[in-house]
């Protein structure tokens, strides 16, 4: 009878679904045109690229900070700034005040040499000085338990060899319109690719225009994508269209702000590219008007006033998702394909 009852169990228990395994979880958290997006494995491990201004009577370090609770953790193992302007880097002092960092990645080096770009990295190396720094250069891994993160940019340089899934000849290449050398922090910024089971998405920072080309051309260094998370905010300067019509994502999400990024001519890239489905916005963007903004069931913040929503991604293994905006608590699903 215990045998019998045992076989019961068992296959009880193998036939439980998927979806009851622990999944990822991305949190983009509203810091008005900036960045902050928190990667949170089934492990518990974490990973925030980049912190939002500085300023603000600590605005955006709460903001992360009650993302993290929400997330169900007290400490954030990796910040990854992608590149030394204020909207990415500014929030650090505050937020080592708020939460405890385990690890900092940066590029090396900032290239900006105004006076406000100089205190701002000095106070930036000020917050982390008692903390453990990790300079990756592309094709380097970010040990996260869990979760697959490769630095597919990072200082000005690209990987050179593809990552799995990719170095298909790119018949974009011909199309492509070269802009004038960008030699800011922008073209320096960390691109990262995640790998979730099935799921994939990538984070490429400010990356501008010509670096993007580099991924994509002549080959394809990159792997199709479930998830485009926009580049530089939506703005013009990034999102190569030769990259983006690469990507072969569903959902693109932007972390732009009202007046910062949404610019008409990515929004339109974004919707042109092939299998794309769905935008989703943390903020209507003024640039565009209606027709170049997301309806407002997937904007997080649709009016000015500084309301602070976020956008939340949850992934499972089977490379199915959804997305959940906390402004109108509604979400939308996507299967595995």
């Amino acid at each position: 009878m215990r045998a019998l009852a045992s076989v019961f169990i068992s296959v009880f228990l193998a036939s439980l679904p998927a979806a009851a395994e622990k999944p990822l979880q991305i949190y983009f958290v509203d810091v008005e045109g900036g960045q902050a997006t928190l990667f949170v494995a089934p492990s518990g491990q974490s990973l925030l690229v980049d912190t939002g201004w500085p300023g603000h009577a600590y605005r955006d370090a709460l903001r992360i900070a009650k993302a993290a609770k929400l997330a169900g953790i007290k400490k954030i193992d990796y910040v990854l700034v992608t590149h030394f302007h204020e909207d990415h880097v500014g929030g650090v002092p505050q937020l080592v005040e708020k939460i405890p960092v385990g690890t900092f990645i940066d590029h090396g080096e900032s290239v900006e040499t105004g006076n406000r770009e100089k205190i701002l990295y000095a106070d930036y190396r000020k917050a982390i000085a008692n903390a453990q720094r990790i300079i990756p250069k592309p094709g380097d891994k970010i040990p996260i338990k869990g979760l697959d993160v490769t630095v597919v940019s990072s200082n000005g340089e690209v990987i050179t060899s593809p990552l799995a899934g990719g170095g298909a000849p790119n018949p974009l290449c011909s199309g492509h319109v070269e802009k004038e050398v960008d030699t800011s922090e922008n073209a320096r910024s960390i691109g990262t690719y995640y790998q979730f089971g099935k799921f994939r998405t990538i984070d490429l920072g400010d990356l501008t225009w010509n670096k993007e080309f580099q991924l994509a051309c002549p080959s394809m260094k990159l792997a199709p994508v479930d998830v485009y998370i926009v580049s530089h905010h939506g703005a013009d300067l990034s999102s190569n269209p030769v990259l983006v019509k690469s990507l072969g994502f569903r959902v693109a999400i932007m972390d732009n702000g009202s007046t910062k990024g949404g610019d008409a001519s990515t929004v339109d890239t974004i919707r042109s590219s092939p299998g794309f489905q769905d935008l989703w916005q943390l903020h209507f963007a003024n640039a565009g008007g209606k027709e170049h903004n997301a309806p407002d069931a997937f904007i997080a913040n649709v009016v000015e006033a500084d309301t602070g929503y976020y956008l939340k991604l949850t992934a499972w293994e089977d490379g199915s998702f959804e997305v959940y905006d906390a402004r109108n608590k509604q979400s939308k699903k996507y299967a595995a394909r």
